[in-house]
């Protein structure tokens, strides 16, 4: 399930680290195989596992970026594919929050059981509906998941389960998004865990303003440093 990767084209060109690990990976959720790229820094301090919002997947250029970012730290990345691309044909599927936590829970199950992954601490980075899946599953899941960063989030999806979350948890919001930073404002109030709530300024939803990703992924690189701690055991 794990091929040697050796070239991703990614539309934002973030420099790579030459001692990455960098894995094409197969990944079974119950039935069905969803694809993923699997990088991990040369004595990584933890792994962080991307829920991709709605029609988004592991190619996406936002996320990628981010993940460059915190690859520079030594933080290891997973992205991958939420929905096979038959599911994604379907409209629905992109806003069915628990088929979404299903699979995140069952991949973070996966690559706790991988020489790659089982020695890293877990954290969460969900955008737009993915983050609702990220909040559910962490969750369930409990102090498994170390930290969790929410970017443009729909937190309010998840209010179900999220005063159950231990992970510390980052909600970035972009100033000129006043209805996101509402329902995120609602989701802080709710939270009983370590957490903080940024608003970027000048970025709309998306963040596609000059620097305003670039800040996103500042934030998240430093929320991540701070709570995925080393194993005892040391890191790959």
């Amino acid at each position: 399930m794990f091929k040697k990767l050796r070239k991703i084209m990614h539309n934002l060109d973030v420099p790579k680290d030459d001692h990455d690990k960098d894995y094409i990976v197969t990944i079974p959720t119950n039935g069905v195989f969803v694809e993923g790229i699997l990088r991990i820094p040369h004595s990584a301090r933890g792994l962080v596992l991307f829920a991709h919002g709605s029609g988004s997947s592991r190619n996406s250029p936002r996320n990628n970026f981010v993940a460059g970012i915190l690859r520079q730290a030594r933080v290891g990345t997973l992205l991958f594919d939420l929905l096979t691309e038959e599911e994604d044909l379907i409209y629905e599927n992109r806003f069915n929050i628990e088929l979404l936590t299903e699979r995140l829970i069952k991949t973070t199950e996966w690559i706790n059981r991988q020489p790659q992954g089982k020695k890293l601490s877990i954290g969460y980075f969900g955008a737009s509906t993915g983050a609702a899946s990220a909040f559910k599953a962490a969750a369930r899941l409990g102090s498994k998941i170390k930290a969790v960063v929410s970017r443009g989030g729909r937190p309010d999806l998840s209010l179900d389960e999220i005063e159950k979350v231990k992970s510390a948890t980052l909600l970035i919001v972009g100033e000129n998004d006043p209805e996101v930073i509402t329902l995120n404002q609602q989701a802080y109030s709710t939270l009983n865990t370590t957490k903080k709530l940024e608003i970027v300024p000048g970025a709309s939803h998306l963040f596609e303003e000059s620097g305003t990703l670039q800040k996103v992924a500042e934030l998240a690189r430093d929320w991540f440093k701070k709570y995925l701690a080393h194993d005892k055991k040391g890191a790959l």
